[in-house]
């Protein structure tokens, strides 16, 4: 490859409030009880920051059954449905919530609506830990809505009594086309702002990527495989007609992607850390062999902070 190559960091990218308080939570846990601590799903989704804890002394399971009684239990930033809760009740868990504040706000809002006896349309991704959480919050079936073709056919029993909540991780776009659908089939539902549950960092990451997809040939996107706001921000890259790669690491960089290319758009999932950005704008000097000039874009410089929850405060 020869000539100068530059890369262009997203602003803002990378870690969100309710990742850092969530991954803080376990690594103060540790300190205080010392491990094992238990955390259940992975606390964010990256296999780096889970790697890096579990070396620590945290141990990750899928299932409360599978916690000793009495243990140290962490929920992820994803939240957990009251069922979860009281199967560690049971198991007399010292549980400490990671749940995302903006995660636990949707909840509320889905118990509220309940408490009115709305019939609740959750829009998500089935199977998502958040989507699964938010469900179990509430006693009565919620009904999933996730892509426009579901908001077209959904079947709704009482028209007069609706209410919309949402994964906090959707793309903004695809949301409001999915609400505005619901909105003209069902006029009695509760209004309010089509992407009200979408968190701040979701929104400002994708704003970022659109404004940076119009200054480079191919967009990088640091983050899991199973992270609903890096795939998001893929999406974008390539709805802007880039080709965009959804990558976990340096590693994954394949050099036939740099063919040909003078400006390299990079940026990180909610829940990817810097030090990743880093290794690949290394590798990416390493494959280039020739100049590479890194600068950030402008962005929206993030101050959100989270308390840390009670029990691992100093």
């Amino acid at each position: 490859m020869s000539g100068s190559l530059s890369i262009i960091l997203a602003k803002p990218r990378g870690f969100c409030a309710g990742v850092t308080r969530a991954i803080e939570t376990v690594e103060k846990a540790l300190q205080k009880f010392g491990p094992p601590v238990y955390v259940r799903h992975e606390i964010v989704h990256n296999k780096f920051v889970v790697e890096s804890l579990r070396k620590k002394g945290a141990i990750f399971v899928d299932q409360v059954e599978q916690i000793p009684a009495g243990s140290i239990t962490i929920f992820s930033a994803h939240g957990v449905s009251d069922q979860v809760e009281e199967d560690a009740k049971a198991k007399n868990l010292d549980v400490i919530d990671a749940t995302c504040p903006l995660v636990s706000k949707v909840h509320r809002e889905a118990k509220k609506y309940e408490e009115q006896d709305f019939e609740i349309i959750l829009i998500g991704h089935k199977g998502h830990p958040e989507v699964e959480g938010t469900s179990g919050k509430v006693k009565k079936e919620v009904i999933l809505v996730t892509s426009e073709e579901d908001a077209k056919n959904v079947e709704i029993k009482n028209p007069n009594k609706i209410a919309y909540v949402t994964q906090t991780t959707l793309s903004v776009d695809d949301t409001k086309k999915i609400v505005d659908i619901l909105e003209k089939r069902f006029p009695a539902l509760q209004r309010g702002l089509a992407t009200k549950d979408i968190c701040y960092a979701t929104q400002n990451r994708q704003d970022a990527v659109r404004a940076l997809t119009k200054m480079v040939d191919i967009l990088l996107v640091i983050g899991a495989q199973n992270s609903s706001n890096s795939n998001r921000l893929r999406d974008l890259g390539e709805e802007s007609g880039l080709n965009s790669y959804l990558i976990n690491s340096s590693d994954d960089i394949d050099p036939n992607w740099l063919k040909n290319v003078k400006n390299i758009g990079l940026t990180a999932g909610a829940s990817a850390p810097e030090i990743l950005v880093q290794e690949v704008i290394f590798k990416i000097k390493q494959i280039s062999g020739s100049k590479v000039i890194v600068s950030d874009m402008d962005g929206i410089e993030e101050s959100t902070v989270f308390a840390l929850p009670r029990k691992v405060r100093k």
